[in-house]
């Protein structure tokens, strides 16, 4: 979630009516919609992120890592997207800006330095780690519905997943 993206409490009246168009269930149905949707467009850079990984590494066995994490990625943003579609949003269907430079500036640096297994795993951990980082502000955020905060905990399992598998897959490259 970006920090200038505001979020608003839930206030219920001692009817138990929802107040401000937060819902009974906790959240605002826009901030979970825009918390959802930062999320997906970070795990669709992830997927490309993932597809190109695949492609440029040379080492077969990273190649069907990266193309079966790139497709556990992609099951995952389904679910969200059911998710805000559930809490009558428009789910994100394209991946963010800044994952865009990102995957430009990789491309950068391997034009100038050359493709190398080491250099791509090392890129794609730090991507996981932007990735398990925004995953967490999400998991933080007391304003999420229930209905947002389960496809948050449930999606969380591949990011920490994903991650683990890639900082391992590093660090065994580091001996």
């Amino acid at each position: 979630m970006d920090s200038n993206n505001p979020t608003f409490g839930t206030t219920v009246s001692t009817n138990g009516a929802s107040m401000n168009g937060a819902s009974v269930t906790g959240g605002d149905p826009d901030g979970d919609v825009t918390v959802l949707n930062t999320l997906i467009a970070t795990l669709l850079d992830s997927v490309e992120g993932y597809q190109t990984s695949a492609e440029d590494v040379d080492n077969e066995q990273y190649r069907r890592i990266f193309l079966d994490r790139a497709r556990e990625r992609q099951s995952v943003v389904t679910k969200l997207q059911a998710a805000v579609g559930q809490l009558g949003g428009n789910p994100e269907d394209d991946s963010s800006t800044m994952g865009a430079i990102h995957r430009a500036f990789v491309d950068l640096k391997s034009a100038v330095m050359g493709r190398d297994d080491k250099a791509i795993i090392n890129e794609v951990e730090r991507g996981e780690d932007y990735l398990k980082e925004k995953f967490e502000t999400a998991m933080n955020n007391a304003d999420l519905s229930a209905i947002a905060r389960q496809a948050v905990n449930e999606a969380w399992g591949s990011v920490r997943e994903g991650h683990d598998q890639m900082r391992n897959l590093k660090h065994g490259l580091a001996r």
